[in-house]
Parts: structure tokens; C-alpha cells; sequence
């Protein structure tokens, strides 16, 4: 079948006059954020654990050699960790991720993490990405420490907001941290995504990457370097044009990013930081393919070209803007830690779809029996909020307090519409014609106060406790699913205590235990009914219980860890009539053995290894919860000396349910991906530090069929997707 056109909307000569441009901005800048490098504590921002007497325990470098085991590990336990989590360095996000992709497409090396990209690496958003079984929604993404999502169920948008350049490191907690955790969804976790930290060289640094499925990128970087003038303020600009025609039919995207940042160091110690992004995306979106179609079309069969079907791509359009910034300001002094981040971000997003894509509901409006009947969907949201964190050391360790406040305000529509008459409404009325709209808010309120108490040198405990509250409010003039109006609003309240232990056993060993809670808010579904007063829902709730160990030496770096979730509270619904109520039932226990490790070899080869056993069982049924695998598996070789990387690594996923009740059930799959590099130091004229890189995914071209997507309006027949047939990107890079 044939794609949609390729548009450059950057061409290169606009991206170096939007570089020229944005020169002069680059003296009034910002604080640094920790590099992959430094392993993070646990909470969500690596910065908060101040405390002095914690030893940098960063993996040992090997002696006389030109590499680390901490460089080269792909995922790696932290020293200082005090629940299980993996590190992912700079060097596997430049080597290993495609140019494309995002957070996503990182985290998937991971242990216990299951996660495909069906139109390419972020060429469309993730359709399931979860932890230890745990759902997106059911753990927190942050970037730099903030917490960002959908306020109405705490998913989040892939590709809407950083791209893998603006990228320096990712933190895979998983497990609710400590009270100094914040987040709406520390249930389950957090995905600590870092930023990219400016160079104290100035330079441009110009790339380009084409590949499979038409797939082209453009970019280029600004390092100011340390400007001595502003008293050593360091700034990075990264503007960058990607498009793609998609491994799906149809399924083109166009994307665009701009990020700035700015590190100001103020005297001694004090540093404010400056961020901010903006991100355009153009796209069109499959909702999956039924196995008719699949077998018919092909796997990759995602949109049509026929103006009279649902599924046509003219049809299934999205436009989203978004933006993200925030002011940073870290102090240190007199055994104090001060750590401040006032922030905003907004998604702005317009979409349209047919009425049943893949399905089997006939065509046919009020204008014509013909006519393709479809729907028109604005979303959009804002929030605005600040983080702040202090610390004093206090006796025998350190007091640490501070607050989340966060307060985000949504509009949602969705009409039905004539995609024939250019999205003409489809009914008499506009009002008629409306599936909702609806304007609400969520304002969160998390103040915690905990105690890092340094018992002996080489053993600590850390205690305290969280109060998340937070409310939801409605202003519906259709609300979604009852079609009714509806002005309502709720408060919900949980404490939650924490404990752990950190146990230094050598200077190349160390160990924890946690026990701690986690919760998860209500969704705005829960507002969805008649009579939502008589909902009587809690906050959903685990209890965590882990132990783990990591080690680090000259060429060894090794995790290992086992947890017990009980997940309570569980939300679900009755409909009696007209009405539909909520209410907590029981549960789940989440359970497992995760391990990982990268041994350095000679001569510049080192192996890794990585591996996860895992059980996601609902307490009523005794049934396996839908898209939880029961394993997950990373075997590998690296090469890294001197200018030359490359690396060979295979990431199996294991059996696993598509549905409730054991339903549309999966076989494992595995897929395996080869990365090189070079880099020539000598240059060529003005180009300085001139990189090749090859990339090809999915070497062995496995496009089975790995989820479930959903079901038809009409008939509920299950769409799928399937992993996309083996692709490559060939990337070049310099610096002027």
C-alpha cells in the first residue's frame, strides 16, 4: 500500500537561523541535573537526598582502563538504592535508542518492563507499557522530579513531550519510595526521566538519521559552554524535525521539538535552573487491526486510502501541542539543603476518528446514507505547580520536609460528526450531536517529613510519612457515558508511612529492605454515573514489601531483588438501572524475583544479563491480571574502546493475558537489536568528532501479534497489534 507524503516543515537552513537566533538568550541561565552517572536515591528527583554523610558510592572503575562497568551497563542497580531500581546511562540512550524514539522505547531493556512501539520507536504513542504487570497509569512519570500526566487516569503521552536528544539519563524506581516520593501514582513506581545536561564546551553539534519506513530526523545542538562572563552559566538548545512514514499503513508522523536549557550557578552554592520545551506532532493513528485484516493486509496493516471507509487516514488525524518549563533553585549551606522547582506544562490536542475504525458499524448520517459517520474530539489541559524540599542536618543524620502542589485543569470534548461534509455535526443540533463536554480540575496537596538516620557509618534507616490529599471537581454540560449534566466535586485524604534500611556491607556491597505504602487516586470515571454522591471509593493501596542487594566492583555490577505487593482497595462498578456505582472490592498480590548485571570482559567486551519472575494474581478470581507477563529476560554483548561501539542484545517478554477472566492469551516473544558506532577524532575540515551510527531493530524480523488494543464498537471483534518487522537507522553526527 502506499504511505502518506513525507513534509519537511525545518529545513536545514531554518534550523541553523533558529540556532543564530536563539544565541543571545544563552547568558541567563541555570543548576545542573544529576548525570546517569550518579545513582539516585529513591526518591523521583535525585536531588533531594542531600544528605552529607552518604557516601558516593558509584560503581568502582576498573584500573588502567580506558572504560567503566558503570559506563557501559546498559541497566544498573545504584549503591545507594533503598528499593530495587535501574539505571540507564547516557551512553546505552545515544548508542542503543533510535533517534526517533522515546522514554519508552529506553525503559523496554529493563527488568520486569514490557513495551513495544507498534508503528516504530516513537512513531505513535505506547500502547502498553507496564512494570511488574502494573499498568501505565498506575505509576508516575517524571521528568527532572515532576510528576506530569493526565490528571482524569495518570496516563501518559509518549511522544508528546521529550525527545532521546533532550534525554541524559532514566531511573527505573520500582517500588512507592520513601515519603519524600512524590507523585499521583507512586502505587506502582516511577520512571525518573533526567534531562540532558549542558556542556562546559561551546560547540554545535549537528545529526541527522534516516532509515526504514521513510524515516528521516534532523537536528542539531547548541552548548554555550561556560560562560565566565555570567559567572560560569552553561546553556544547551536542541531543535529537531522528525518524519516517518510508519511500519502501519498510513500511519505517517510528523513531530517537531525544541528544548532549552540553562544552568546559572549564583556564588558558591546556589544554582537556579532554567528548562523549557515545545513539541508539535502531527499524526495518523491506527487503532490496531482485527485477525481478518491482519491476514488479508498483511501485519502492518493499520489505515486505508479509501475516503469512504472509517478507517480511511484522512479521517484518523491528531494534532497535539504541548509545552513543558520550569525555574529551578538548589542551595546548599551549613549542613542546610534547599530545593525548589516552580513549573507549568500543557497538551493541546485535537483529534479526529472514524466512528468505528476496523469495525463493522455501516456508514450513514443525517446528511447522506453514504457519508462516513465520525467523531471530533478536542482534549486539552494545564497545570501549574511547585515542588519544594528541605533538608537539615539533624543529630545522627538528616530531617527532611517539603510539599507537592499541583493543580491541573482539563476541557474535553467529543461530537460526532460528518467527515464527508468536513466534519459537519451528525444531528440536527450541536447539543444533540455531543458525547461530552466537560471542564474539570484536580488539585493535589502532598506535605511529607521524614528522617534519614545514619545508625553506624555503613548503616541507615530512613522513616516518615506522606499526606496525599487531593480533589476532584466537574462542570459537565454532557458528562461521558451518562449524556447527562453534571456539577460535583470530591475530596479523598491517605497517609502514608514509610520505612527502609540501607545496609553498606563493603565498599563494593550493599544492601536494603523497604516496607512502605503506596496509593493511587480515583480516576475521573469514577465521576461518570448519575448519582456519583453515592460512590463510596478510597484511594487504591499497596503495601510493599522488598529486599534487594547490588554489587560493584572493578568488572562486576549485579542487582537482585524480591518483592511482595498487596494491592487493596481495588475499584470496580455496578450498574443497577441507570445507575452506576462504585465501590472498593479486594485486590491483588504482585509478586517476583528481578535481577541484573553487566560483567566487564578483556579487550573491551563485556556480557549483560538481566531477568525477571513475575506473578500479578487478583485475590477474587485467582486469576492472572490482563498484560502482566510472567517473565521478562535481556541477554547481551557489548563492545565499547576507543571510537568504536557496538552492541548485540535480545529482550524476551513472557506468556500473558490480553483481557480479564484469561482471555486473549499471548505466547512470549522475543526481539533482538544491533547497534554500532563509530567515531573519527581526526575530523574532516570543519567537522569535528564525526560519529556513524547503525541501528537495526528487530534483526530476526519477529511480527507476531503481542496485544490486545481493544474491540470493535459494533461487534466487539479484538484488534491487535503486532511488533513491527525489522527496520534500521543510519545516523551521522559532528561538532563544529
Amino acid at each position: 500500500m502506499k504511505r502518506i507524503s513525507r513534509t519537511t516543515l525545518f529545513t536545514s537552513t531554518q534550523l541553523a537561523l533558529c540556532l543564530i537566533a536563539n544565541l543571545p538568550f544563552a547568558s541567563y541561565a541555570s543548576d545542573a541535573t544529576p548525570t546517569a552517572a550518579i545513582p539516585a536515591t529513591a526518591t523521583n528527583d535525585a536531588s533531594a537526598d542531600s544528605s552529607k554523610k552518604v557516601k558516593n558510592l558509584d560503581a568502582v572503575k576498573v584500573t588502567g582502563a580506558a572504560i567503566t562497568v558503570d559506563k557501559i551497563a546498559p541497566t544498573q542497580g545504584s549503591m545507594m538504592a533503598i528499593q530495587p531500581q535501574s539505571i540507564i546511562g547516557e551512553q546505552y540512550l545515544r548508542e542503543n535508542v533510535a533517534p526517533t524514539g522515546d522514554y519508552t522505547d529506553a525503559i523496554s531493556i529493563a527488568p520486569s518492563i514490557s513495551t513495544v512501539a507498534p508503528n516504530g520507536p516513537g512513531l505513535m504513542e505506547a500502547q502498553s507499557v507496564t512494570m511488574r504487570g502494573f499498568q501505565d497509569g498506575e505509576y508516575n512519570v517524571t521528568f527532572d522530579g515532576i510528576p506530569w500526566g493526565d490528571s482524569n487516569d495518570f496516563t501518559h503521552h509518549s511522544t508528546s513531550y521529550f525527545t532521546t536528544q533532550d534525554t541524559g539519563s532514566i531511573v527505573v524506581d520500582r517500588g512507592p519510595g520513601t515519603a519524600s516520593t512524590l507523585g499521583n501514582a507512586t502505587f506502582g513506581g516511577t520512571i525518573a526521566v533526567g534531562s540532558r545536561t549542558p556542556s562546559d564546551t561551546a560547540g554545535i553539534e549537528p545529526y541527522l538519521s534516516f532509515g526504514s519506513f521513510g524515516t528521516w530526523v534532523e537536528g542539531a545542538q547548541l552548548h554555550t559552554g561556560a560562560i565566565q562572563q555570567t559567572g560560569g552559566t552553561t546553556a544547551l538548545i536542541n531543535l529537531e524535525n522528525a518524519r516517518s512514514d510508519g511500519y502501519l499503513t498510513y500511519a505517517g508522523q510528523r513531530r517537531q521539538n525544541v528544548f532549552a536549557k540553562i544552568v546559572q550557578p549564583i556564588g558558591d552554592n546556589t544554582t537556579l535552573t532554567f528548562v523549557g520545551m515545545y513539541n508539535n506532532i502531527h499524526q495518523n493513528v491506527p487503532l490496531g487491526a482485527t485477525r481478518a485484516q491482519i491476514e488479508a493486509y498483511g501485519p502492518n496493516y493499520g489505515l486505508n486510502n479509501d475516503p469512504y471507509s472509517q478507517d480511511y487516514y484522512g479521517y484518523n488525524i491528531d494534532n497535539i501541542d504541548t509545552y513543558m518549563s520550569y525555574v529551578g533553585l538548589h542551595s546548599a549551606f551549613d549542613g542546610w539543603t534547599i530545593d525548589n522547582k516552580a513549573y507549568t506544562y500543557s497538551y493541546n490536542h485535537f483529534g479526529w476518528n472514524g466512528e468505528d475504525p476496523n469495525g463493522e458499524t455501516p456508514n450513514g448520517t443525517i446528511y447522506s446514507p453514504l457519508d462516513v459517520p465520525a467523531q471530533a474530539l478536542r482534549n486539552t489541559y494545564t497545570s501549574y505547580g511547585d515542588i519544594f524540599r528541605l533538608g537539615k542536618e539533624l543529630g545522627p543524620g538528616e530531617l527532611r520536609t517539603g510539599f507537592w502542589y499541583d493543580h491541573q485543569r482539563n476541557l474535553r470534548t467529543l461530537y460526532e460528526v460528518d467527515a464527508n461534509l468536513n466534519y459537519a455535526y451528525n444531528a440536527p443540533t450541536q447539543l444533540a450531536a455531543t458525547d461530552r463536554d466537560m471542564r474539570d480540575t484536580l488539585t493535589t496537596f502532598q506535605p511529607y517529613l521524614e528522617y534519614n538516620w545514619n545508625i553506624t557509618d555503613r548503616l541507615s534507616l530512613t522513616g516518615g510519612v506522606k499526606d496525599a490529599d487531593f480533589k476532584r471537581d466537574i462542570n459537565a454540560v454532557v458528562n461521558q457515558k451518562t449524556g447527562e449534566p453534571l456539577v460535583y466535586s470530591k475530596d479523598y485524604s491517605k497517609v502514608l508511612p514509610s520505612l527502609a534500611l540501607h545496609w553498606q556491607l563493603s565498599d563494593s556491597w550493599t544492601a536494603y529492605a523497604q516496607l512502605a505504602k503506596g496509593f493511587l487516586a480515583p480516576n475521573l470515571n469514577t465521576f461518570y454515573t448519575s448519582a456519583p454522591q453515592d460512590n463510596t471509593v478510597k484511594p487504591q493501596q499497596t503495601i510493599n514489601k522488598q529486599i534487594g542487594t547490588t554489587w560493584s566492583d572493578g568488572r562486576l555490577t549485579l542487582s537482585a531483588d524480591g518483592y511482595y505487593i498487596n494491592f487493596n482497595n481495588k475499584i470496580e462498578s455496578r450498574t443497577v438501572g441507570a445507575i452506576t456505582t462504585f465501590y472498593n472490592a479486594g485486590g491483588a498480590v504482585y509478586k517476583g524475583l528481578e535481577g541484573e548485571a553487566t560483567y566487564l570482559l578483556a579487550d573491551g567486551f563485556s556480557v549483560y544479563a538481566n531477568g525477571s519472575l513475575n506473578r500479578a494474581i487478583d485475590n477474587a478470581t485467582n486469576q492472572w491480571l490482563p498484560n502482566a507477563p510472567s517473565k521478562t529476560a535481556a541477554l547481551g554483548v557489548i563492545y565499547s574502546s576507543g571510537p568504536l561501539y557496538a552492541s548485540l542484545i535480545d529482550k524476551f517478554v513472557g506468556h500473558r493475558y490480553g483481557d480479564t477472566g484469561l482471555q486473549q492469551p499471548f505466547g512470549g516473544y522475543a526481539t533482538t537489536n544491533f547497534a554500532t558506532s563509530y567515531t573519527f577524532a581526526e575530523g574532516f575540515g570543519a567537522l569535528k568528532s564525526v560519529k556513524i551510527g547503525v541501528q537495526v531493530n528487530n534483526v530476526f524480523d519477529n511480527k507476531s501479534v503481542y496485544y490486545l488494543s481493544g474491540y470493535t464498537a459494533q461487534d466487539n471483534t479484538p484488534l491487535y497489534f503486532t511488533i513491527p518487522a525489522r527496520s534500521y537507522e543510519l545516523t551521522f553526527s559532528a561538532k563544529l
